[in-house]
C-alpha cells in the first residue's frame, strides 16, 4: 500500500505553501487532507481556485454544506464526510437533516432537499440530468444559474473525495465525533 505523506507548511513543495496558507487561513488549520493534497501543487492550486467561487457564490454557506456532505457520502468519501459533517452542524444545519444525508437520504428542509437530490442524482448520473431532475430542483425555487453553479460545488468536492479515496489521510481529532462509513 502506497502511503502518502500529509505535509505541514514546513514539509510541503514549495509551490504548494501559498494554497496550504490560503486553506489554513480558512480552516485555522491544515486539516490533513490537505496536507496530503499539498503534495501536488496542480491539485491544490485547482481546489483554491473552486474553493474560493464555491464559498463566495450564491448559497449560503449551509447550502455549500448540504451540497459538499452529499458529495461526499455519495462517492463513499469517509473523511469528507466527517468533515462536512463537523461543517454543516457548524452553520447551524439541523442534526436530523445532517444524520439523513449521512444516511442517503433527502433532508426534511425543502431547499436542502432539493440540493441534495440534485448533487446526488448529478453524481450518480455522472452529469446526465435529465428534464425531470431539472424541474424538480429549479421548481424548489432556485434558478438555472444556482444549477450550474452545484457544477462548481460538485468539482470542487470531487477533488477532495477522489483525494481522500487515494491517499487515506488520517482523520482530524476534531472531526473524530463525526467518523463516517460508507
Amino acid at each position: 500500500m502506497t502511503t502518502f505523506p500529509v505535509h505541514t507548511m514546513e514539509s510541503a513543495p514549495e509551490r504548494s505553501k501559498p494554497a496550504l496558507q490560503q486553506l489554513q487561513s480558512a480552516f485555522g488549520m491544515i486539516p490533513n487532507l490537505i496536507g496530503a493534497m499539498s503534495t501536488s501543487p496542480i491539485l491544490i492550486d485547482s481546489l483554491v481556485g473552486l474553493f474560493g467561487k464555491v464559498h463566495g457564490g450564491s448559497f449560503t454557506e449551509a447550502q455549500v454544506q448540504i451540497v459538499l456532505l452529499t458529495d461526499a457520502v455519495t462517492n463513499g468519501s469517509t473523511w469528507a464526510a466527517a468533515f462536512h459533517t463537523a461543517l454543516a452542524l457548524k452553520e447551524g444545519i439541523d442534526p436530523a437533516d445532517v444524520q439523513a444525508i449521512r444516511e442517503a437520504r433527502l433532508p426534511k428542509d425543502s431547499k436542502f432537499a432539493a440540493l441534495s437530490g440534485l448533487a446526488k442524482t448529478m453524481i450518480e448520473k455522472r452529469g446526465h440530468l435529465d428534464d425531470e431532475d431539472i424541474n424538480r430542483f429549479l421548481a424548489a425555487g432556485f434558478g438555472e444559474d444556482h444549477l450550474l453553479e452545484v457544477i462548481a460545488a460538485v468539482a470542487a468536492s470531487t477533488i477532495t473525495n477522489y483525494t481522500g479515496s487515494i491517499t487515506r489521510p488520517p482523520l482530524d481529532a476534531p472531526f473524530q465525533d463525526h467518523a463516517w462509513q460508507d
